[in-house]
């Protein structure tokens, strides 16, 4: 089973994938992968950033067969057709521009970044690609990274059940707005 670990920048992705890689769980950065397998069309200068050829990456995933959990770590692991199932990981966007900050990164990629997490645009996008019943949503705001982690048990051990308070559309970011922009 292939699921992705997405979300906006900044909301634990690869602190909480690390954890899981520790815990003897298969974790494939997406970022990564995108290099080796030549996937990168380019830099964005202006963002930092790599440009990934999706639909070529998405040809490399169609092949890929597991009877164990695999986690595709990456804020674009949820446009991976072949993924089984979505765990979408969700910050307040005011701990976010925080955790952005401490990275150091410019103001403009931050606003980008928090206005993508209020916008649900990552939301959006998986809803997009999988099936409702397949996504689920991890508010990351007051959690540490065990924290994150055991809501990720908690989802597996309940067999991917539509838990209720994991349920998409239940975090609303959306009157942030005004704050920002």
């Amino acid at each position: 089973m292939l699921i992705a670990i997405t979300g906006t920048p900044g909301t634990g992705k690869t602190s909480v994938a690390k954890l899981l890689a520790k815990k003897s769980y298969n974790i494939i950065n997406l970022n990564d992968f995108a290099i080796e397998k030549n996937c990168v069309l380019s830099k964005d200068k202006k963002r930092d950033s790599n440009v990934v050829d999706i639909e070529k990456l998405n040809d490399y995933f169609k092949q890929f067969k597991t009877e164990e959990i695999v986690f595709l770590d990456g804020h674009l692991s949820h446009l991976i057709s072949k993924v089984d199932k979505v765990i979408l990981l969700r910050c307040n966007p005011n701990k976010l521009k925080k955790n952005l900050e401490k990275k150091n990164w410019k103001k403009e990629k931050i606003n980008e970044n928090l206005q993508a997490e209020i916008l649900d645009v990552i939301l959006l996008e998986s809803l997009e690609i999988h099936k409702e019943k397949d996504i689920f949503e991890i508010d990351t705001t007051d959690l540490l990274v065990n924290g994150v982690y055991d809501s990720i048990l908690e989802i597996i051990k309940n067999g991917f059940k539509n838990i209720k308070k994991y349920k998409i559309g239940k975090i609303d970011w959306s009157e942030e707005i005004l704050n920002y922009f």
